[in-house]
């Protein structure tokens, strides 16, 4: 197996210039600078403003940067470019000519704005990639509207849906879905700089921030929108975040099997017994009398003593952490996640392993324009890039053979991305056990296990086999499609696939070159190896809970699910990289946990630099003031509500707002026109702004907003995202039709190839065993009489057998 050299640098040799500036693009180009690519950070004269940021409101000293800043930025180099120049426009030209890739956030036509034109770009190195964020896409007829992530969740119905009855709606917290956003311009970044090899043709890839919110924070409501009529509740789990006589426990019995045996944990098995609470729905209609049930049992237990006792019962379960927990956590430190930031500071570690490589070094953060100079001697000379085609389809998996047996919602992401872009993914289930995601939200149409809006939304461009693995002839077909197989994929418990025999020592000896992709709730190894985990356990271990909520309650953002599956898909595309160069097949481990753990880092970081906690503030936020959802008169329209989102950014905006006020007395205080005055007045603001707000609906109140040019958004209930002009205009969502739904909405990926055309799906998701015949007797050699005695004995078959 490799170990640490440069052939377990995927990316090494790689060169990334980063033209982008916030948490989005930063981010993407730390991910690929994890994996071996040479990043050089190229800011204007006065620098990236994430330099200056603090979400903790830290007063920073004029040559000090920011501790975000500088976990975002390690081991890159910097310099400077005054683009408003053509001598420093065309130093930034130079630079992409000699780069693989290219980041950038500058909006619709700021490239060109700058004397950057993409096709000006390829023109001088043809191989080169340009990634591009931007709030809404470059296209569209909402590309320039103004936006905050924070906006763009109540468009989506993901703030909605989140929250307490008599309460406010709550938005995500922690800006998790520009991290997420990150992640996603890090993996196109890959698959393009992929494509390019084979083609010897870049790509522009226009990632979207509103999609990627879409994706990762409203779980597919919208497209179940189509399938069910009426709103989706404003709701919470029961159970789901609990007070434990020390402190927050987290639990989530997303299948009927664990509300049982949480009914059985909490010595109440007269709750098991009443079927209306086997189902998520019905549990929060009586959440009240449910509450009280959990409360009585867990107010008297600690939290290790609740989250232990849950895992005997094999209870998803996990503490809710503060940043100082996550720090000292035992689980985290036996596995050494956390690695030395040469700023003083320790920073999760790359969430992924591939083969027994260990973490490289972590380099400074660039000061402003630190290498300038440097990477001005180095350019001298230096010719455009040209990288000779190698010859293949410009889909970069096109050839690739994935046996999925990942379920719920991270694998499936993971390998839905490999199926959107080329590869065949035989997802394999047991009619024994299902993937759990097919009953989970379904809409109560029949058959259940095909309208689980979830998974259709991870599945599309996938073939379906059933295999009981509990049998030696279940496994045995599995290795026989393992052996032409370039990767086998699974996110169970570490234990699983070692029951079953399937350990990588054996699987390796089968076939050398397979990659093996593990994707444990947390990790292979580590006291907590063998607990169940879903993407609630693993926000509430990994602080993402803690700063989500009311000041007094803390909530679930459900977004870690999306988060770990294309952090693993970069792994994932790491390995294979690792080798085609060594042809020696890899174990690649990637945790849910360790994805979010580095989304969330922002709080650890600024905890060890300052000595401040972050916490939650219902909706306020770091990044503007006032921020918040104010009631309005209510909606006519079924998909509309009363709630309007509102975000100050800057002094700047605030004129502004006080304009569309009608410049009332109390907002034209002096103290208020900066923003330290308005954060310490922000709850006198929000019962002013709620006052203005009830007089209009959020739709008028929004028109009204936006023709000023500001962030605020007219909230909308996630089973009503659609139709929406944005997401049609950019074809974000592409009707399949499936054999049992009919024709239906899938969303694509949060971003459009420039060489890959119009719609990734090439087939909707699978029914259970829809091609047990094809890929068993078609591809196997399985003859009628074979699969009949299969059926026969239950290792395959086209339904659940319960």
């Amino acid at each position: 197996m490799t170990t640490l050299d440069e052939s377990s640098r995927p990316l090494a040799g790689v060169r990334v210039l980063e033209l982008a500036s916030g948490i989005a693009g930063s981010y993407a180009g730390k991910i690929l600078c994890d994996a071996g690519a040479e990043v050089l950070k190229l800011e204007d004269p006065s620098g990236d403003p994430l330099r200056r940021f603090s979400a903790t409101d830290q007063t920073l000293k004029s040559s000090e940067d920011a501790a975000l800043f500088r976990y975002l930025n390690a081991s890159k180099r910097g310099a400077v470019a005054d683009f408003e120049s053509e001598e420093g426009r065309g130093f930034a030209r130079k630079l992409a000519s000699t780069s693989d890739l290219v980041i950038e956030s500058f909006g619709p036509g700021g490239l060109a704005n700058r004397g950057l034109d993409v096709e000006l770009l390829r023109a001088e190195n043809p191989a080169l990639s340009v990634i591009s964020i931007s709030s809404w896409g470059l296209s569209g007829p909402w590309a320039d509207r103004p936006a905050t992530e924070f906006t763009q969740q109540a468009i989506c119905g993901s703030s909605l849906r989140r929250g307490l009855p008599g309460r406010n709606p709550v938005a995500e917290g922690g800006q998790l879905a520009l991290f997420a956003t990150g992640a996603y311009s890090a993996a196109g970044a890959f698959a393009a700089w992929l494509s390019a090899r084979r083609t010897g043709s870049g790509q522009h890839v226009d990632v979207s921030i509103f999609e990627t919110v879409v994706t990762v924070l409203t779980t597919f409501f919208g497209l179940r929108g189509t399938w069910m009529d009426g709103p989706m509740p404003q709701a919470a789990e029961a159970p789901s975040i609990e007070p434990a006589r020390d402190g927050w426990v987290g639990v989530c019995t997303y299948t009927g099997q664990q509300w049982k045996d949480f009914c059985t944990l909490i010595e109440r098995p007269d709750l098991a017994e009443d079927e209306r609470f086997l189902h998520s729905a019905e549990r929060f209609k009586a959440r009240e009398l449910l509450q009280e049930a959990i409360h009585s049992w867990s107010r008297k237990r600690t939290v290790e003593e609740i989250v232990e006792l849950a895992s005997l019962l094999r209870v998803p379960s996990a503490p809710v952490l503060d940043a100082r927990g996550v720090l000292a956590c035992d689980h985290y430190q036996e596995r050494g996640v956390f690695v030395e930031n040469p700023h003083g500071f320790l920073q999760p570690r790359t969430p992924y392993r591939i083969g027994n490589a260990e973490p490289h070094p972590i380099g400074r953060a660039p000061s402003l324009g630190e290498h300038t100079q440097t990477i001005r001697a180095e350019l001298e000379g230096r010719e455009p890039l040209r990288r000779e085609a190698e010859g293949g389809s410009a889909l970069p998996f096109e050839g690739l053979r994935i046996i999925d047996l990942t379920a719920f919602w991270a694998g499936p992401a993971m390998t839905g991305f490999f199926a959107d872009l080329g590869a065949d993914v035989i997802k394999i289930e047991s009619i024994q056990r299902p993937d759990g995601m097919r009953f989970v939200g379904a809409s109560g149409n029949q058959p259940l296990w095909e309208w689980s809006e979830v998974f259709h939304g991870v599945n599309s461009s996938k073939r379906s086999i059933t295999l009981n693995l509990d049998s030696d002839a279940g496994r045995e077909l599995l290795l026989r499609l393992l052996e032409d197989a370039d990767i086998l994929a699974e996110n169970a418990s570490a234990r699983v696939l070692e029951n079953f025999g399937l350990g990588f020592e054996r699987l390796h000896a089968h076939n050398p070159r397979l990659v093996v992709l593990r994707m444990p709730a947390w990790g292979l190894d580590g006291p907590w190896r063998d607990r169940p985990g879903f993407a609630a356990n693993i926000e509430q271990a990994s602080g993402v809970a803690w700063v989500t909520g009311y000041e007094d309650e803390p909530m679930m953002p459900l977004a870690s699910d999306a988060i770990g599956g294309i952090h693993a898909a970069i792994a994932l595309m790491g390995a294979l990289e690792v080798r085609r160069r060594t042809g020696e097949g890899q174990l690649v481990e990637s945790s849910l946990i360790e994805p979010a753990l580095n989304a969330a880092a922002q709080q650890l970081v600024e905890l060890q630099a300052y000595g401040t906690l972050l916490g939650r503030d219902e909706n306020h936020s770091p990044v503007a003031v006032p921020q918040g959802l104010y009631g309005c008169k209510p909606s006519r329209d079924p998909g509309g509500s009363e709630w309007l989102a509102l975000s100050i950014v800057d002094d700047a905006q605030w004129q502004l707002l006080c304009r569309v006020l009608g410049e009332p007395t109390w907002a034209m205080e002096p103290a208020l026109a900066k923003e330290a005055g308005r954060r310490a007045a922000q709850d006198r603001i929000d019962r002013e702004l709620n006052a203005w707000c009830a007089g209009r609906t959020a739709v008028e109140a929004e028109a009204l907003l936006l023709a000023e040019g500001l962030p605020a958004a007219a909230g909308r209930n996630a089973h009503y995202l659609l139709p929406n002009q944005q997401l049609e205009y950019r074809g974000f969502f592409q009707t399949q039709d499936h054999p049992v739904t009919g024709p239906t909405p899938y969303p694509n990926l949060p971003m459009c190839f420039s060489g890959f055309g119009a719609g990734l799906k090439s087939s909707p998701p699978p029914t259970i065993g829809q091609h047990n015949d094809e890929v068993l007797g078609g591809e196997l050699g399985l003859t009628p009489e074979d699969l009949a005695r299969l059926r026969e004995k239950k290792i395959i078959g086209e339904r659940p057998d319960f």
